[in-house]
């Protein structure tokens, strides 16, 4: 039982790091702060960012993978929108970190 027990502990780790490794480039978070305003469609998203379909793409697979985005085929187009809006929550988090450490570092240098 106890081994069963650290293995669904071990899995719930590796998905949450795969859930930061996913928002873990500048691009993705654009894009995850861009799909909290509302949905997109990818060419809204490429004209945003400004790199080609496919760079874009393999960005939102990425999210979509780690289960932060949600997409719906509209004809020829691809919209996007975010599964989990508290992944903003998040945010707030980070920028409070950084926060904490810049004047941290900042006391260091008085």
């Amino acid at each position: 039982m106890a081994d069963l027990k650290k293995r669904a502990t071990l899995a719930r780790y590796e998905q949450r790091a795969a859930v930061l490794k996913a928002m873990g480039h500048p691009t993705r978070l654009f894009i995850v702060d861009q799909l909290a305003l509302g949905e997109r469609c990818v060419c809204e998203l490429q004209e945003m960012i400004g790199a080609d379909l496919s760079t874009v793409s393999k960005h939102l697979a990425q999210l979509r993978n780690a289960g932060l985005v949600a997409d719906e085929k509209r004809g020829t187009q691809v919209f996007y929108r975010l599964r989990v809006p508290c992944i903003m929550n998040f945010f707030g988090c980070v920028e409070a970190v950084m926060r904490t450490d810049a004047q941290e570092k900042l006391e260091a240098l008085q």
